[in-house]
C-alpha cells in the first residue's frame, strides 16, 4: 500500500558512505510520526518493493519517495524521508538538483570528521561484505585493507565537494549538520536535535538493536600502507585524516 492522499513534511539523510546513516534512520523511525524509507537510489534497498522505481524520472521517483512512499501500519506519518548516499548521485547526474529545489524539503547532512576513516571502512565493507554489526555480533574485526594515493585523493576530493554542493544548494535553516562522532556517543541528543530541526515531537529512544563500529583498531593497524599515504599527504589540506591518538574517532 502506498500513501496518496496526505502530504507529511519531506526530509533527506544525504551521507557520504559510511557515516552511521542506517544507525541514524534506525532511531529515527522508533518515532510514530517519522518514516525514513532507506536507500531511495538502492536497487535492492528492502524498504521499497518495486526495483522498477528506478525507470522513473527524476521528478517522478521523488513523488514515488515523498507523496507514494510505502506506508507502515504502526504509523500516523507526519514527516517522511528517505536517504541517499553520494556515489549515487552520481549515477543520477541531474537528480540532485530536483531534490534540492523539492517543497519543503529539509536536509539532515551527516558528515564524519576522518574521511579516511570513512573510506577505510567503505573498502573493508566491500571486501568482506558485511554491513553492518550489532550488539550481539561477535565476529573478528575485517581484514586491513591497502589504499592507493589515487583513491584516497579521489575519495577525499568528493567529499569535500558533496559536502559543500549540500550547503551551497539549499538555505541554511533547511540543513541540519549531524557528525558521526556525535552520533556514535551521544544517540539520545543528536536524535533530539533532528526531531526539533523537523517539527515533530520528542522521544526517548529505546537502545534496541544498537549497531556498533565494525572496526575499532586505529588506522595505522588497518590500513597496511598507512605511514606511506601519511608521508604523501604530510603538507596538504588532508595531512589531519593521518594524525594518530584522536580518540574522538575511534569510541565506542
Amino acid at each position: 500500500m502506498t500513501q496518496s492522499t496526505l502530504s507529511p513534511e519531506p526530509f533527506a539523510i544525504l551521507a557520504m558512505p559510511r557515516t552511521g546513516t542506517h544507525y541514524l534512520e534506525e532511531c529515527l523511525n522508533e518515532h510514530p510520526n517519522v518514516l525514513s524509507n532507506g536507500e531511495l537510489l538502492n536497487t535492492y534497498d528492502t524498504n521499497w518493493p518495486d526495483q522498477e522505481r528506478l525507470l522513473l524520472s527524476d521528478r517522478e521517483l521523488l513523488e514515488r519517495a515523498f507523496m507514494r512512499y510505502p506506508l507502515r501500519s504502526d504509523k500516523k506519518v507526519t514527516h517522511v524521508g528517505c536517504k541517499i548516499n553520494e556515489p549515487q548521485f552520481q549515477e543520477r547526474p541531474g537528480f540532485f538538483a530536483e531534490l534540492a529545489a523539492w517543497p519543503g524539503l529539509k536536509i539532515i547532512l551527516v558528515i564524519r570528521r576522518n574521511t579516511l576513516e570513512s573510506l577505510r571502512s567503505l573498502v573493508q565493507a566491500r571486501q568482506t561484505r558485511q554491513w553492518l554489526k550489532f550488539d550481539s555480533d561477535n565476529a573478528a574485526p575485517p581484514p586491513p585493507v591497502t589504499l592507493s594515493v589515487a583513491t584516497c585523493e579521489a575519495y577525499f576530493k568528493a567529499a569535500d565537494d558533496f559536502h559543500a554542493r549540500v550547503v551551497n544548494a539549499v538555505d541554511s535553516t533547511k540543513i541540519h549538520l549531524i557528525e558521526y562522532e556525535r552520533l556514535l556517543r551521544d544517540p539520545h541528543a543528536c536524535v533530539a536535535t533532528i526531531l526539533d530541526f523537523l517539527g515533530a515531537s520528542a522521544l526517548q529512544l529505546s537502545d534496541r538493536g544498537i549497531l556498533r563500529r565494525q572496526e575499532m583498531r586505529p588506522l595505522d593497524q588497518t590500513v597496511r600502507n598507512f605511514h606511506e599515504l601519511r608521508v604523501h599527504f604530510a603538507h596538504g589540506p588532508y595531512a589531519r585524516y593521518f594524525e594518530l591518538g584522536n580518540e574522538l574517532a575511534r569510541f565506542v
